[in-house]
């Protein structure tokens, strides 16, 4: 099995693997410099050397270029510094050539021998001659890099309708599919307003139960089913898969909540 080092380029982001041969001693929480199609980045170990499954590793691995020196983290906190300065004077320039799209952030690598830009836009910008202008004023390579709606809130954070520091921009290093059928599993409100998060999607947090709900209800009755509980047959109004409860409306018209194990196929 390939033996590999697990680096991480920004919190909450993917995890790369990269060849650690010559650099098998690395722990996590080390810097290193690594070689990327951006160019040189620095990294962090975040899963230590070790051996893995030929089906998880893609391609080549890339090997490591060095340990991260003092003079390299020196410099990345100092182009880290410089971003928001970078980033006013692109809007600046967008706004002046009248360019439909919304700059978000602006991310140099650790030497500042590359420049990226983020933003959104509804639809294709030519940003030709913006980008020449760019590369002038910051003399360093650029890169405008359109994202969507899911990304720009992944990049800038936010509190989510639960208070709490919004799950993409924590910890969550990818974004899964999340569909409206995830919410009626769960019953919650499919009003957007109460289902949707910050970037307008609907919230990531759907995905974190989903397979919960799924399982638990395989074991309920459907609404609408006609079954049989210790107080006689009836019709079930209601489930409750955190509960494990089943709601049924008797034939008197009474309506009762029974745990699931009590209500019979009838």
């Amino acid at each position: 099995m390939p033996k590999v080092v697990g680096i991480r380029f920004k919190p909450a982001s993917k995890v790369y693997y990269f060849d650690p041969t010559g650099f098998e001693d690395l722990k996590v929480g080390d810097w290193v410099i690594v070689e990327t199609t951006r160019g040189r980045e620095a990294g962090q170990v975040v899963i230590g050397p070790r051996e893995v499954p030929q089906d998880e590793v893609v391609g080549q691995l890339k090997g490591i270029l060095r340990r991260a020196t003092a003079q390299d983290m020196a410099q990345l906190a100092y182009y880290r510094h410089l971003e928001p300065q970078a980033l006013q004077r692109c809007r600046e320039m967008v706004a002046e050539h009248g360019l439909p799209m919304k700059v978000v952030k602006a991310e140099y690598n650790f030497d500042g021998s590359h420049l990226v830009f983020y933003f959104t836009a509804e639809k294709r910008v030519d940003f030709r001659e913006l980008l020449r202008k760019l590369a002038k004023t910051f003399k360093t390579k650029i890169e405008l890099r359109q994202i969507g709606v899911r990304d720009e809130a992944k990049l800038l954070g936010g509190l989510g309708r639960c208070g709490r520091p919004i799950c993409c921009h924590s910890f969550l290093s990818e974004f899964v599919p999340i569909s409206i059928k995830m919410a009626k599993l769960q019953d919650l409100p499919l009003s957007p307003e109460e289902i949707s998060g910050l970037c307008g999607r609907l919230l990531c947090c759907l995905a974190y139960e989903h397979e919960y709900y799924a399982q638990a209800k395989e074991k309920l009755p459907k609404v609408g089913e006609k079954v049989q509980t210790p107080h006689g047959p009836g019709k079930v109004t209601g489930v409750n898969a955190i509960k494990e409860t089943v709601t049924v409306e008797l034939e008197s018209d009474v309506t009762l909540e029974f745990p699931a194990h009590k209500v019979k196929p009838g």
